[in-house]
């Protein structure tokens, strides 16, 4: 994106109608680093057109890999040589995602450097849990002060136990695996959406994956992969998650369909306990015959203060990317939220920027906050914060305050929503792009 995009809100309007969940931002980019493992031709369907997507895409035309948007779908054809070399860095220093493309390059290159990653302003990240999952398959991973140099000998099957139930991290094993024949096994994986949709589309290359949605996941890996697939992206949790919050606090029926029901439940039950009136249709499965759909009809409701303290945990807990949306919403339930995130070290930090749109709220320590409500939220200019999840909830503030609104640089959101204005304005929320 070129220069400084804001969103001006003219909140404390009523939202109404139907809108379709969009497809999986973690699960789009993990599939573009997984289509390296294929020397095929690989169609990936309903890819959402946001901006970590972009950058990605960017990386895979500067290794030589050939890149083609067609509609809504992108086709990949990679090269006969790829050149790690000439990787664009300006953009692959933009998206934290870039660490998935350790698993499949270390199929074709025996040694390379990555950029260091970027993406979320969210404190500590190690790169430690990729290092002692990969070591065990024979890789070694450096961290230097920009980059990270890859090496490996002989790579083998192993068993990995995961200190840490990451996302990305055992997304890097399963393409590690992928096409290291023989049978490996990931103990304590992460179960999350995007690591189920790996495991489909691994399958889909003719890897086999047993234990999908477990904990312990089994791979049968290969030692070449030729073969020209496509493979539909599921919905998405987290933009499920951010217009359940926005029709909360704007005291709005929404419909929201297509919703991966299977990754809101401990979301719905938590809100449900705090009063949200809310109906669920038959489940129906999305195009990659694993993610179970809903449409979730909400109606406007009291709420009142969960009596818990709300925090993530890995899959089926309640979804470490959805934990944020609870502070905005409890800013309209009634006593006092305690929100415990402690994944990210400065997360928490940012929920405070609530405050400025006349939230009550006390940071305990980086990783906790009470939230007093209800409040009656008030208009603020107010600059996006550099992640995207606290940035999404300060936006749903602006749709719940009254008055003009601003809301700048909001490159963070664009990281991960797709048309996000027109299906706001679709819903009736007055919403320009500036």
């Amino acid at each position: 994106m070129q220069g400084e995009m804001n969103f001006v809100v003219d909140g404390g309007r009523k939202l109404t109608g139907k809108v379709e969940t969009s497809r999986s931002k973690n699960g789009a980019v993990a599939l573009l680093a997984a289509s390296l493992l294929n020397s095929g031709q690989t169609t990936l369907l309903n890819m959402p057109k946001i901006e970590d997507v972009h950058r990605l895409i960017e990386v895979l035309r500067s290794l030589g890999v050939s890149v083609k948007w067609r509609d809504a779908n992108v086709v990949i054809t990679p090269p006969k040589k790829i050149s790690v070399n000439s990787i664009d860095k300006v953009a692959a220093t933009k998206t934290r995602s870039i660490l998935m493309f350790i698993g499949p390059l270390i199929h074709i290159f025996k040694k390379f450097g990555l950029p260091q990653s970027g993406g979320c302003t969210l404190g500590l990240r190690s790169v430690r849990p990729h290092l002692l999952a990969l070591e065990k398959f024979g890789v070694s991973i450096e961290a230097r002060t920009d980059s990270y140099f890859i090496t490996r000998n002989k790579l083998s099957p192993a068993e990995v136990i995961l200190y840490e139930s990451s996302d990305t991290a055992t997304i890097n094993a399963l393409l590690a695996a992928a096409r290291i024949p023989g049978t490996s096994i990931i103990k304590y994986a992460s179960a999350n959406y995007q690591v189920q949709e790996v495991c489909g589309f691994l399958r889909s290359l003719g890897v086999s994956v047993e234990g999908v949605g477990s904990t312990t996941l089994t791979i049968n890996g290969v030692s070449d992969i030729d073969k020209n697939v496509s493979y539909s992206i599921a919905e998405d949790p987290t933009d499920a998650m951010f217009f359940i919050s926005a029709a909360i606090v704007t005291g709005s029926f929404v419909t929201i369909a297509a919703a991966p029901v299977e990754f809101l439940e401990v979301e719905l039950l938590i809100l449900g306990k705090m009063g949200l009136k809310f109906k669920l249709s038959k489940p129906r499965l999305s195009e990659n015959g694993i993610t179970k759909l809903v449409d979730i009809y909400i109606k406007p409701s009291k709420l009142t203060a969960f009596p818990e303290k709300i925090h993530g945990r890995p899959y089926p807990g309640l979804k470490i990317d959805n934990l944020p949306f609870f502070a905005v919403i409890a800013t309209q339930a009634k006593g006092t939220t305690l929100i415990h995130d402690w994944v990210y070290e400065k997360r928490a930090i940012y929920y405070t920027e609530l405050d400025r749109l006349g939230a009550s709220t006390v940071l305990h320590d980086p990783h906790r906050i009470s939230i007093t409500g209800p409040t009656r939220l008030k208009a603020a200019e107010v600059i996006c914060p550099p992640a995207l999840r606290p940035a999404t909830i300060i936006l749903v503030a602006m749709l719940g305050a009254g008055g003009r609104s601003t809301l700048r640089n909001v490159y963070s959101i664009n990281r991960g929503y797709e048309d996000i204005v027109k299906r706001l304005q679709k819903l009736g929320a007055s919403i320009e792009q500036a």
